[in-house]
């Protein structure tokens, strides 16, 4: 008879030496980037790394994150409006306290891994078993756990999630995932442009015309460190003007990410007249090409197109290195799209642990939803 059991871990410390042999496929479970989220996880985030055994043998791993939303400055400053208001209320009052089973900083299906097939049945169980564990553990220091969510499914494993574990649960869609599936006939970056249409080859022709001026280039660590105060205004400004936000990054964030992960992650620097007006980061995830945060001035941004040409440079650089997929996230939709980027809806499922909240969470939750209308385009011949 087969035994699972798991271990729930606050500290990298104390994870087995098969960590990250377990978690071979997805960079964001191994070790390396688990410690650059112990050293400079957000002020509000605490992290929870989770071992799976079957019978004491290492089969899985797992990540949880507990948000403290009432030590936000700000839940987004962008959409000023009443059902903003609104929603900032509820989660200030109802929702303060909440742990995803999962990945809340990055958008995929980067909660859990494992190196043999598990069903779908076994690992809700499994996820809902160390949720209410961690709940437990935040009740014995007197602090209420409101929500607990589940986050990133692509759209089977959803299904599969929702006819067992997760039947009780309220399914969540908010915006896609958009990712780019880069062909293999394109060896370089002008396979890549010629196969646009006349509209988004003028699209790029511009882009490119107006970004004169800016250089770029790939910083060291040293260089991020020298630069890391600029590098955290130029991020915190795009944060603050997002729409909604369960966290912050701490001020030491990218360089912690470059000593724990070197050349698997690049923070690329875009310099006007030797002033850095904006970077992107990636993390080099296997065969996949993780987009992760980025910053940029307002005004440059205007003047120079600079985050169109951001992505540009993400997906050259894709490109060059052969690469097959550019993950790249739930914002900014159709100027993604309009670079190539498709939209794959993906699952989260969610519920209340206040009884009577969460028998109307099917009501309440859409209306908390930040309102997306977007017009996909279609960039190719």
């Amino acid at each position: 008879m087969e035994t699972t059991t798991y271990t729930i871990y606050t500290s990298i410390a104390q994870l087995p030496d098969s960590w990250d042999e377990v978690a071979h496929e997805n960079a964001f479970l191994q070790a390396p980037y688990l410690k650059v989220l112990e050293d400079s996880a957000p002020t509000n985030m605490q992290c929870f790394y989770i071992g799976i055994f079957e019978n004491n043998v290492h089969i899985g791993v797992a990540l949880a994150q507990y948000l403290n939303l009432n030590k936000l400055e700000s839940f987004g400053d962008r959409d000023k409006c009443l059902k903003t208001y609104a929603r900032n209320f509820v989660f200030r009052n109802f929702g303060s306290h909440a742990l995803f089973l999962g990945n809340n900083m990055i958008t995929g299906q980067n909660g859990y891994a494992f190196n043999k097939e598990i069903d779908a049945k076994t690992i809700g169980e499994l996820l809902c078993k160390c949720a209410d564990e961690i709940t437990l553990y935040f009740k014995k220091q007197n602090v209420t756990i409101h929500i607990v969510s589940f986050k990133d499914f692509y759209q089977e494993c959803a299904r599969e999630l929702k006819r067992t574990s997760f039947s009780e649960m309220y399914e969540f869609n908010t915006q896609p995932n958009m990712i780019f599936e880069l062909r293999p006939q394109w060896k370089t970056n002008d396979d890549y442009v010629a196969s646009f249409s006349k509209k988004y080859r003028d699209q790029y022709k511009r882009a490119h015309k107006k970004f004169e001026g800016i250089e770029t280039r790939e910083l060291s660590l040293d260089a991020i460190i020298s630069q890391e105060p600029r590098i955290y205004e130029l991020y915190h400004h795009v944060a603050k003007n997002a729409p909604f936000n369960t966290f912050f990054l701490a001020k030491n964030h990218f360089s912690s990410f470059k000593k724990q992960c070197g050349e698997r992650f690049i923070l690329v620097g875009y310099f006007l007249n030797t002033e850095l007006v904006g970077f992107h980061t990636l993390l080099l995830n296997g065969n996949t090409l993780e987009t992760y945060f980025l910053g940029y001035d307002e005004q440059i941004q205007k003047e120079k197109m600079l985050y169109l040409n951001m992505l540009y440079n993400m997906n050259k650089f894709g490109i060059e290195k052969q690469f097959k997929k550019i993950i790249f996230g739930r914002t900014a939709l159709e100027i993604k799209s309009s670079i190539g980027a498709q939209p794959v809806v993906m699952s989260g499922f969610i519920y209340h642990n206040n009884k009577l909240i969460n028998t109307y969470f099917d009501k309440i939750f859409p209306r908390l939803e930040p309102t997306l209308v977007w017009q996909q385009r279609h960039p190719f011949k």
